[in-house]
């Protein structure tokens, strides 16, 4: 264990003895937070940044990274109908094998090279989930397969914040998703693999489609849904399905290998179910998420305190391997101010909650890495941490 130089805090005219026993106090809390397990991870885009641009860059992150004392990255690999690695999958899908962006590279495979040797786990991120384009109609994907499109209650393509979406009640969308993922676990040394407000998810304003709506006939003695997308029953059955869903996952996963990590990074709830049917309690009492993330993404600290309190009364994390809130680092223009990300890690660590998951990479190196100055400096993440899961690591 490291040797540090901690101050003893005891009065001028204090005894050896009683300066001796502050030191050993002082001293005993400094190797408490080393030797804790934690999670500190951080979510790498391939938008608004260029750290998959090339393996230079992405070497240079994960040296950053090391640096600073985060432990876990979840890169990007599925967004715009697209891959951040080669697919089979999507070779065969759409004659697309990776995003064209990164034509002749695997950055999956760089990011994994870089990172384990760094004691940095891998856990891929399928960002875009059941959304198929972003404002494009749908893009290639409902282009080539119309049946799959998501419908809203007027019977058009399901649209939400900008975002098509694919219809995630019919298998061949299911088994997309299912082979993307698949795919990865299969072929890559990585150490689980993460959904998000997108996986397993969908609009409430969704489930309108002839196929939904057949499935729900066939289920309720011939009976139409309810043209009213918050009727409860309507909600649930639509919300049961996706969950039905994230357990498949979750045990085919586990099939591969039981040491993999099954991460879920949901919309807070009730927020999450309500506008995206994301049963995420559920999820957990159902066993089917090792870490949850969800997204307290709060722009104020008295804010985040109130959302994170709210999450850690309705999830029980004893059914989990750990509680590590998503948080608000940079979105656009905005980056969160120093003072306030140290303030948020702080909460999380007085509310036993040891770990969260930045979003997302460029943010750190903002304003001169101003916020992960402040992170080593003025807390726990001046010194390294194992994590709470198995790593594949070299390290």
């Amino acid at each position: 264990m490291a040797h540090f130089s901690v101050s003893s805090g005891a009065a001028p005219d204090a005894s050896v003895s009683d300066i001796q026993k502050a030191e050993k106090a002082a001293a005993t809390e400094v190797d408490v937070d080393v030797r804790r397990h934690e999670l500190r991870g951080v979510w790498l885009t391939n938008v608004d940044s260029n750290v998959l641009d090339s393996r230079a860059n992405i070497r240079e992150a994960m040296e950053y990274l090391e640096a600073n004392n985060f432990n876990v990255v979840f890169p990007v690999v599925w967004n715009k109908a697209a891959t951040m690695y080669p697919s089979t999958v999507m070779d065969t899908l759409l004659n697309r094998p990776i995003d064209p962006a990164y034509a002749g590279r695997d950055p999956l495979q760089e990011i994994i090279d870089e990172a384990k040797p760094r004691g940095i786990a891998v856990i891929p991120w399928f960002e875009f989930g059941f959304s198929s384009s972003y404002s494009q109609n749908g893009g290639p994907i409902i282009d080539k397969y119309p049946s799959w499109a998501a419908k809203d209650v007027n019977g058009d393509l399901l649209v939400k914040n900008g975002f098509d979406w694919m219809n995630p009640y019919r298998p061949e969308v299911q088994n997309l998703l299912m082979s993307l993922i698949m795919e990865v676990v299969n072929n890559y040394d990585i150490d689980g693999i993460q959904g998000d407000d997108r996986l397993p998810a969908n609009p409430v304003e969704g489930g309108y489609s002839e196929y939904t709506k057949e499935l729900y006939r066939s289920e309720h003695n011939g009976q139409n849904p309810p043209t009213n997308e918050q009727n409860p029953d309507w909600k649930k059955w639509r919300a049961d399905k996706l969950t039905a869903f994230g357990e498949r996952v979750y045990n085919n996963v586990k099939g591969v290998d039981s040491d993999l990590i099954v991460s879920w990074s949901p919309s807070p709830y009730s927020f999450g179910y309500d506008e995206y049917l994301q049963d995420y309690p559920e999820w957990v009492d159902r066993g089917i998420t090792d870490i949850a993330h969800p997204q307290l993404y709060r722009r104020d600290v008295p804010s985040y305190k109130s959302l994170l309190s709210q999450q850690l009364s309705i999830t029980d994390r004893s059914k989990l391997l750990g509680f590590y809130p998503g948080i608000l680092l940079k979105v656009g223009g905005y980056v969160a101010e120093p003072d306030d990300m140290v303030a948020v890690v702080k909460e999380n660590r007085a509310n036993d909650v040891y770990g969260e998951v930045f979003f997302f990479y460029e943010g750190l190196r903002a304003y001169n890495g101003d916020v992960t100055q402040a992170l080593v400096d003025r807390t726990v993440y001046r010194d390294p941490a194992p994590l709470p899961f198995r790593r594949a690591s070299t390290k």
